[in-house]
């Protein structure tokens, strides 16, 4: 086994990585996690911020954190919630770095976007970096295909990514709109490839459009030309890049064979990034809008094991006793990098905007954003 030693090593806290879409720094002291006085002084630095202050929050943040979230939501209703609210001059985004960037390139210069941890990421955005989806590009011209092919990244992508696709004249994607965006791309090239989630790329294609599992093929950026030939390339319709969420990626077929042993007459409702195997088992599958839709409308009495990030799951089932509701796996998995965000960091910087210290600004450069927003442009454009 070979291991890469040419990137040094970084310490978290301690230094950060400009090419990677996690940040690792947080000056300042926290509060102690154990002060039982966090939440009355979150309250009253909101309170002291007043209208100038807009704090988003992701489903999947903590409810300790979620408490104080003016608006809830996924990725981009979040990022398009903060751009409507041009007179608060501090967006706080209790969520991940790749979520900050996005709110960060749809607001005005003048608003300033705030993550209360840079060590906040998004493992599934790090699997594709801007190098490797440049020699991937170039792979592809080698093979002669690139200019029948229209990128597409998921939104839970960098700056830089979302930059890339803009560039190359594709789109952004929510796992609500894949098929329409997939639709789009296929009336403009014959080929697609798709960032950085292959199962949400793969799903979408095969169960929603008709394509065969034949029709993809996995793009692998740590092996010599993605570890396929000119003649694969060639032959696909579907180029998937090889990312991978690390919450619903661990649900497994045998998740879902011992869900239905243990609870007869349950629903399976999972997240289209889940594996394709899990995907084809599931009685229902959607994003998480649709999956918090679907449970408010479920009747009383029904029962549900769910497929995606347990702090979500967990606060479904405290809003609707009247139903059963389980998480999918046995096994507890909360997103560990969501789970970043938690009250002292959140304290921390609500007080340190209060004092009018700027901490944590998550801020894209004019030319990245420029792209990052000609790719989310045309994803609202989508018919």
């Amino acid at each position: 086994m070979t291991i890469d030693i040419g990137s040094p090593l970084l310490l978290l806290g301690r230094g950060a990585d400009p090419a990677s879409e996690r940040g690792v720094s947080c000056p300042g002291d926290l509060p102690p996690a154990s002060d039982p006085a966090l939440v009355e002084r979150a309250h009253a630095a909101k309170a002291a911020l007043g209208e100038r202050l807009f704090v988003l929050g992701h489903h999947y943040q903590r409810d300790e954190v979620i408490q104080f979230a003016d608006v809830t939501g996924d990725s981009f209703k979040l990022a398009q919630e903060a751009a409507a609210r041009p007179q608060a001059p501090y967006v706080v985004f209790c969520g991940v770095h790749f979520m900050a960037e996005s709110a960060d390139i749809l607001t005005r210069a003048d608003q300033r976007v705030v993550l209360p941890d840079l060590a906040a990421g998004c493992s599934m955005a790090d699997m594709a970096t801007y190098d490797q989806v440049e020699e991937c590009w170039e792979v592809l011209e080698d093979a002669g295909i690139a200019d029948d092919v229209v990128p597409i990244t998921y939104m839970n992508s960098s700056a830089d990514i979302k930059a890339f696709v803009g560039r190359h004249g594709g789109t952004v994607c929510t796992s609500s709109n894949a098929r329409r965006a997939l639709e789009w791309a296929f009336s403009k090239g014959s080929k697609v490839l798709f960032l950085p989630d292959q199962h949400l790329g793969r799903n979408t294609a095969v169960l929603e459009m008709g394509l065969g599992l034949d029709d993809c093929v996995v793009y692998n950026p740590h092996r010599p030309d993605g570890g396929l030939g000119a003649d694969e390339l060639r032959a696909a319709t579907m180029i998937l890049w090889r990312g991978h969420c690390s919450v619903h990626g661990r649900f497994s077929k045998e998740s879902v064979d011992d869900v239905r042993a243990r609870i007869p007459g349950v629903n399976v409702l999972v997240h289209p990034e889940c594996r394709h195997e899990v995907v084809k088992e599931a009685d229902h599958i959607g994003s998480t809008e649709y999956i918090i839709r679907m449970l408010d409308q479920a009747p009383a009495g029904s029962a549900w094991a769910v497929g995606t990030e347990l702090n979500l799951v967990k606060r479904l089932a405290d809003r609707h006793p009247d139903k059963t509701i389980v998480f999918l796996d046995k096994t507890v998995c909360f997103c560990s990098t969501m789970n970043r965000i938690d009250l002292p960091h959140l304290v921390w910087s609500l007080e340190s905007l209060a004092r009018g210290e700027v901490v944590n600004q998550i801020t894209v450069d004019e030319e990245t954003a420029h792209y990052a927003r000609a790719a989310l442009d045309q994803m609202l454009a989508l018919p």
